[in-house]
């Protein structure tokens, strides 16, 4: 029985849907999930930690984030003991529970989107790549922060964060973690984030070659200002990935490594917005439009052409 007794492809929708629209959770039904999946790890002997904002609101406040719209665990393959073969199990054990549940690969991880109680969980099992794991949205954390996991009492359980969890809470948002953002965080993540392209994805000089002769690996962004033209010379950033800067028709081009969900920075004149998560594609070729009145905290804002 899958989830709300909806088929694959409507839970499928919905989870779309959710992930789109980004509605706050549910707290109960949220805190009962992750003991639900807290459950199944435990049975499966998968060690998993809090991560992002589910470890923020367990650090900082002890509870889940109010404005929280899901569940982030991780694992990492080949270290605790768990390996990559481990994860199907648990997906059968989660989906006899009753959970909707997804499978993604990826080079630098395999990611698990569960969905339960219109709750969503996002379970990222990391691959290291240069003594480092690649959390969303492109931020490669030494994987010392992983190696010896803190155990915290949350919700009447005991579960992992890293360690220490103050160091991992800095990496991720900045020196400013201790202050609750609903709106502006984003830009402390973007501005918190190394420069340069996170260990595991093309270089510089690959990507090039990429941009310029494999357009099926390249999406291409249209950038407008308010008044809807063509802005020459804005400095578009995929977090962890790439710099580009739009040319006399405002089209900005990079390579992206497949469809997945991106963080992008937008610069120009006196705009400079963090789109903390937009769906690009591969060989798309999307429009961006500043909103005056919305400066920050949009997502999934760009359309495609």
């Amino acid at each position: 029985m899958k989830s709300d007794k909806l088929s694959d492809s409507e839970n499928a929708e919905l989870m779309l849907h959710i992930e789109r629209t980004i509605p706050p959770m549910n707290i109960e039904d949220a805190e009962s999930l992750l003991g639900e999946a807290k459950e199944v790890f435990d049975d499966h002997k998968i060690t998993f930690f809090l991560r992002q904002g589910t470890c923020l609101g367990a650090v900082r406040d002890k509870a889940l984030i109010e404005w929280d719209d899901d569940l982030d665990i991780g694992s990492i393959i080949g270290m605790h003991g768990f390996k990559e073969e481990m994860i199907d199990p648990a997906v059968a054990d989660l989906r006899a529970r009753g959970c909707y549940v997804e499978v993604h690969h990826d080079g630098l991880y395999t990611a698990v989107k569960i969905m339960k109680y219109k709750i969503r969980i996002d379970w990222q099992c990391y691959r290291v790549v240069k003594e480092t794991i690649s959390h969303y949205p492109g931020v490669p954390f030494p994987i010392k922060l992983f190696t010896n996991l803190d155990a915290i009492d949350f919700l009447g359980k005991s579960y992992n964060v890293p360690s220490p969890p103050g160091e991992y809470l800095t990496y991720k948002y900045g020196p400013d973690w201790i202050t609750p953002k609903r709106i502006g965080y984003e830009k402390d993540v973007f501005d918190n984030m190394p420069s340069g392209i996170v260990p595991g994805r093309p270089g510089k000089l690959r990507q090039w070659f990429l941009v310029n002769f494999r357009p099926s690996q390249t999406a291409t962004l249209l950038v407008l200002d308010a008044d809807g033209l063509p802005v020459i010379g804005a400095i578009v950033v995929i977090a962890g990935l790439n710099r580009s800067i739009s040319d006399k028709n405002g089209n900005a081009k990079f390579y992206l490594p497949g469809p997945d969900n991106y963080a992008v920075s937008i610069k120009f004149n006196n705009v400079e917005e963090v789109l903390y998560e937009e769906t690009l594609t591969p060989g798309n070729k999307y429009i961006y439009r500043p909103d005056p009145y919305h400066p920050a905290g949009r997502y999934f804002i760009l359309t495609e052409v």
